[in-house]
């Protein structure tokens, strides 16, 4: 998804398209999620990027994308461009810590 969302509009209040975009994004994330995984792939991860405009934005968390939209409220945007593409991932081994030792 590559869209650039307005948030201005002469007879819908902000909040009211604010949510919408938040369905929008949250709608797109599931259906993407859902989606069959290639061989030997664990999830689908996501690459998001967030700003005012395509140029200007910078990558974000997806788990930041709430946040992003708020903060483009807050500073009462006409509008900011979101991009998320789904891409695979894999998973990690998280490294052992020895410095825990059991207690007797």
């Amino acid at each position: 998804m590559k869209k650039t969302f307005k948030i201005t509009h002469p007879k819908i209040k902000p909040a009211r398209l604010i949510e919408a975009v938040r369905g929008d994004v949250r709608k797109y994330i599931k259906r993407e999620r859902n989606k069959k995984l290639p061989e030997g792939v664990d999830f689908w991860d996501f690459e998001c990027k967030f700003g005012p405009t395509a140029e200007e934005s910078r990558v974000i968390h997806v788990g930041d994308i709430g946040k992003s939209i708020d903060e483009a409220e807050e500073q009462q945007l006409e509008s900011f461009y979101l991009e998320i593409i789904a891409k695979p991932g894999h998973r990690t081994k998280k490294p052992r810590s020895d410095a825990v030792k059991p207690t007797i």
